[in-house]
């Protein structure tokens, strides 16, 4: 039998609550309504029971759900986004409407709506009935509906099953973030083709990062010292420089300005820009080594990390030098890459983004590691991209969960747009919100099997900058990010990511959301 689609499509249930309200009617009304009001992260068979003892005291059920905006409860909550939340609810046969509800509490709602009655789970009345509920229960008998208990013969906690084994729901969140963005897959093709031709210009901190690997012979008689056998020692552009590559991989014109000091690892650095097809503008300095970070790995294990580094000021005349090149080229993004080795500080920083070209948009990254860095001090940026301890490292905040330290980060930073990475439980992004947008939207990570994290957050600064230049789109630009990211993560050694790796993926995730 086909089913009509409008009979078939049930998002249809999912109302404005003055759609709502115009559907139901006002009091009294010929079909009673109960209305159900929760979190509903994990939708689980207590949630069931719940809503279908509600369904049978009334002609018509309404679910309210709390908005993603008021769930403070625990860290990375909510473990779903609203409106993947809402289409869980809709799909269930016995709901008949359900609403997302933007204030703190339901009490708002219970009044402009005026459900017959408000249905309460079991746990609320076993210990007495607390505060909020009895606020909840005089809204009702303001205009003369009453409120419900359903059995508590059996109680789950979604924070529970979310904690113990948290499922996969990275492409459903996806689904459902486009869905809501109005944008679907072929968008997000269509704009990995726009990214050719964005000018860029880098500036940052060049580190090269080197890969010794050993063969373990053994310990020695006297002291607690390894010996090894070298075998080979590879090395990679990376810190600033890999950023760069990503720019340039991903078909971006890239001019790249770095400071570097006077030894061969310079000229590695040089001639591998170059084969890239990166313009390079280095300001030489001899009294400093070019930054090295070698790693020593041993069957696989990394045994121990030796680095070369001088983490001194740059003198005036190289600020200068930087500043010149800044200004003398035309760009659509100018991406601040800063490891803290000595360009970027509190003095150079405001110097530097004065200098950047009017009208490109500017990008900041600080990756402060064990050294002292501030992602704050790049103010009223266009974006930038700090991981989680950076963010609480800049707030001075340990405490706080994520969604209230992301936002304080985002205030205080004066950005247009901030993507804060959280490594294996993906980004959330906030913008500036208007009445078409949600302040604030969060996307999984797409990693199958991370090999090696080191640089995921370079490809992602570097396809979500080109995302946003080409396609003006903050949620295209954080999802190509996060696909980016993934990439970055299932490949070892800090190699540029291509877009056809990140169509790949796309392509992955499309054919999965059809349950090919």
């Amino acid at each position: 039998m086909n089913i009509p689609a409008q009979q078939n499509d049930f998002r249809r249930k999912i109302k404005t609550r003055e759609q709502l309200r115009d559907a139901i009617g006002p009091r009294p009304r010929a079909q009673t309504v109960i209305m159900c009001h929760g979190t509903f992260d994990l939708v689980h068979p207590g949630h069931i029971r719940h809503l279908m003892y509600a369904k049978d005291h009334a002609d018509l059920l309404v679910a309210s759900l709390t908005s993603d905006a008021h769930i403070n409860k625990a860290n990375f909550r909510p473990f779903v986004p609203q409106d993947l939340r809402a289409m869980n609810l809709a799909a269930l046969e016995c709901v008949d409407y359900v609403i997302i509800d933007e204030n703190a509490t339901p009490i708002e709602n219970l009044k402009f709506i005026q459900p017959d009655f408000f249905a309460k789970g079991y746990e609320y009345s076993a210990e007495g009935i607390h505060p909020r509920t009895r606020e909840e229960m005089a809204a009702i008998e303001s205009y003369g509906g009453e409120l419900l208990f359903t059995p508590g013969d059996l109680v789950l906690s979604s924070s529970a099953i979310i904690e113990t084994t948290p499922p996969n729901l990275a492409t459903e969140k996806l689904l459902a973030l486009l869905r809501s963005e109005g944008l679907n897959f072929e968008d997000l093709k269509s704009a990995l083709a726009k990214l050719r031709d964005v000018k860029v210009h880098v500036i940052g901190d060049t580190i090269v990062d080197s890969y010794t690997y050993c063969t373990l012979i053994g310990g020695t008689a006297k002291t607690p010292t390894f010996s090894v056998k070298h075998e080979r020692e590879v090395n990679f552009p990376g810190g600033a420089a890999v950023v760069a590559k990503h720019l340039r991989r991903a078909g971006a014109e890239v001019v790249f300005s770095t400071v570097l000091g006077d030894d061969a690892l310079k000229d590695f650095v040089l001639a591998d820009l170059e084969a890239n097809g990166i313009e390079c503008h280095a300001a030489i300095d001899p009294t400093r080594p070019t930054t090295q970070k070698n790693a020593f790995i041993t069957n696989g294990y990394r045994m121990l990390k030796v680095d070369k580094l001088d983490n001194r000021p740059i003198s005036e005349h190289t600020v200068d030098a930087l500043k010149a090149e800044l200004a003398k080229h035309a760009v659509d993004a100018v991406v601040f890459s800063d490891f803290r080795h000595g360009i970027f500080n509190k003095v150079t920083i405001p110097q530097l983004a004065a200098a950047a070209p009017r009208g490109a948009i500017r990008v900041a990254d600080s990756q402060v590691a064990n050294r002292w860095g501030n992602i704050l001090e790049f103010q009223n940026f266009d974006l930038i991209t700090p991981n989680e301890r950076e963010a609480r490292f800049a707030l001075g905040d340990q405490d706080s969960t994520i969604r209230p330290l992301a936002l304080d980060l985002y205030k205080r930073a004066g950005c247009k747009l901030l993507i804060l990475k959280l490594g294996e439980r993906g980004i959330i992004t906030y913008r500036a919100p208007d009445p078409e947008v949600r302040s604030f939207f969060t996307v999984d990570s797409f990693a199958d099997k991370v090999v090696d994290p080191v640089g995921a957050g370079d490809a992602l600064l570097s396809y979500a900058t080109l995302s946003i230049v080409a396609t003006k789109s903050n949620v295209i630009g954080s999802i190509l990010g996060a696909l980016a990211a993934a990439v970055a993560c299932e490949h070892d050694g800090n190699n540029p990511v291509a877009p056809e790796q990140v169509l790949a993926k796309l392509d992955a995730l499309e054919k999965r959301s059809r349950f090919e």
